[in-house]
């Protein structure tokens, strides 16, 4: 909630007040490279609906300023869906990703999906779209547009490379597991110019099918094993050492670019992997700043960490 806004687990922020009260807060110190930074979230019932609030050391400010603060990276068993599931949640990956290195890449995610949210509409209108106001919303689309797309090129890049350094330690050997960005306009020269003809090239499509069909909106990510889809050729052994190495990389990756080590939140990881397994990742995150691992039991290779227990909603150290 402190470093992006949103629980990761809740699906309606409502769900965070506790039952019969009107208001839920949370606060906290981050120690980061620019100093101790005091950030505090407020969620309350009001009779518009739920209503944020953020402060970062005791002043107001939008949801724009709060991003970014402190940073973290999760992973619950739900995003083996990074592998089997739609697209949406590999753009939502990225985007979460991206969001919290660069506030110019959340102002221009917010910029384009408003636009073609617009676009969108007016295509599927009741009365035939107007050519020249499509065609509007296209000049529009291309300057956000093409930020998204160069930001998710560099930054895929170079997840890649952290991918492949990573599972290549866990697994000792035979396959390699990579990740690519799959953009929906080509990305190998200037995004500008390329999504700008993507989207000329196809207003008839466009016009035809009502719907928006050109645009970062629909990138997607490739995840390979030895050259072969992880989804239909990995066991789902494989499939979440894959995932986890994934989340790891995107650790490195951010600190990398912003010098600042995220938080790592890593819910029930161990449940899956065999012992060898768990013991290459409990290995790779020894050394990171700062991490929570929740298991159901005490494994051996849990040794060298701070141990709680919790128990009827109380924690306590072990």
């Amino acid at each position: 909630m402190l470093a992006t806004g949103k629980s990761f687990r809740a699906h309606r922020e409502g769900e965070l007040i506790q039952s019969g009260a009107e208001r839920a807060e949370i606060g906290g110190d981050a120690r980061i490279a620019a100093g101790t930074v005091r950030l505090r979230c407020t969620i309350a019932m009001t009779q518009a609906g739920v209503r944020k609030a953020f402060d970062v050391n005791g002043a107001s400010v939008g949801f724009a300023r709060f991003l970014g603060k402190a940073r973290v990276v999760t992973f619950t068993p739900a995003d083996l869906g990074l592998v089997f599931g739609a697209p949406a949640m590999r753009r939502t990956f990225l985007n979460n990703a991206l969001a919290q290195i660069s506030p110019t890449y959340y102002r221009e995610l917010a910029r384009y999906g408003k636009i073609v949210q617009q676009k969108s509409a007016l295509l599927r209108g009741a009365i035939e779209p107007e050519r020249d106001l499509l065609l509007a919303y296209n000049d529009a689309l291309v300057g956000p547009g093409a930020a998204l797309i160069a930001a998710r090129r560099d930054f895929v890049a170079a997840l890649a490379r952290a991918v492949a350094g990573i599972y290549a330690r866990w697994q000792g050997t035979r396959e390699e597991t990579t990740v690519a960005y799959a953009p929906n306009v080509p990305a190998d020269g200037d995004p500008t110019e390329e999504l700008r003809n993507a989207l000329a090239a196809n207003v008839a499509l466009e016009l035809r099918r009502r719907s928006t069909l050109v645009g970062p909106h629909r990138d997607d990510l490739r995840l390979t094993l030895g050259g072969k889809p992880l989804v239909t050729f990995g066991s789902q052994g494989q499939q979440r050492t894959a995932v986890l190495a994934l989340k790891v990389a995107e650790y490195e990756t951010m600190r990398r670019l912003t010098g600042d080590a995220p938080i790592l939140l890593l819910d029930d990881v161990l449940s899956e992997l065999d012992a060898e397994r768990a013991g290459g990742f409990l290995t790779a995150v020894g050394d990171f700043e700062q991490a929570f691992l929740t298991a159901t039991d005490l494994l051996p290779q849990f040794a060298g960490g701070t141990r709680f227990r919790i128990l009827d909603a109380k924690i306590a150290a072990c």
